[in-house]
């Protein structure tokens, strides 16, 4: 087992708008990459389970030739609204850091 924290390059967020979130996985091998996504691990129901949203609001796309993942999901609080503790959303990562890949 590995962690994506231990094998991806780079794991950000960020807002896509006031009302949206973005997060970034990217992996600097190719064939990292590819192991991690023929695992099936990262899909729609693993965000919707880390970040209490429905899976249907979540926006998945593997880019291949960059060796990344894209997510977008609706933020709990619009960012800057009354509640919000992260108002660029770049801290909302942190959920997919311990996530273990079969590898």
């Amino acid at each position: 087992m590995a962690l994506i924290k231990d094998i991806a390059q780079i794991c950000k967020s960020k807002n896509a708008g006031p009302f949206n979130v973005t997060i970034d996985v990217l992996f600097e091998d190719h064939d990292v990459y590819r192991a991690v996504k023929a695992t099936g691990v990262f899909k729609p129901s693993l965000f919707a389970s880390l970040y209490g949203v429905d899976e249907a609001d979540i926006l998945f796309t593997p880019y291949d030739p960059a060796a990344a993942f894209k997510v977008t999901f609706p933020r709990a609080i619009a960012a800057g609204d009354f509640g919000d503790t992260d108002v660029y959303g770049c801290q909302q990562h942190a959920p997919l850091l311990d996530v273990e890949i079969p590898l």
